[in-house]
């Protein structure tokens, strides 16, 4: 465990507010998503990871579909390069493997695809765009 940060399982019924917080500040404001992007009918089903400081203020999310691909994760600009994306990922894939997936799923940011290639995800498409920003699609093996 990382005295820094701790990441737990939440519902979106119950902590709506800290992630919406988490996406709105990296996607809308950061990154310039769209709000009409970003806000889905997905979150309510979706099994979500908050990651919390020792000061319990949320500092990074991500969920998980039932077709077992990762999205919508993000880490606040200030937390970044500190694992915590890392450990999203690591609980998102063990929540996976315990529910019998074979491979876990998600759509990356071109910038972002040698941090998910260091966590062992394969890229698996051609480039595409996703709210006007270029994405590709990479999968783990679990």
């Amino acid at each position: 465990m990382n005295p820094e940060f701790y990441i737990k399982q939440v519902a979106w019924s119950t902590h709506s507010v800290e992630l919406r917080l988490i996406r709105q500040q990296v996607f809308i404001i950061e990154q310039g998503v769209p709000v009409e992007l970003e806000w889905d009918e997905h979150d309510d089903a979706a099994t979500h990871w908050l990651a919390l400081d020792c000061q319990q203020r949320p500092i990074g999310c991500a969920r998980l579909l039932s077709n077992g691909c990762v999205g919508r994760m993000a880490v606040m600009q200030t937390q970044r390069g500190k694992g915590i994306g890392r450990a999203l990922l690591r609980a998102a894939a063990a929540f996976c493997k315990k529910k019998g997936y074979q491979t876990v799923r998600l759509s990356a940011q071109l910038h972002a695809i040698p941090f998910y290639e260091r966590v062992g995800f394969i890229i698996c498409s051609e480039a595409y765009l996703d709210a006007n920003i270029l994405h590709m699609d990479m999968q783990l093996n679990i």
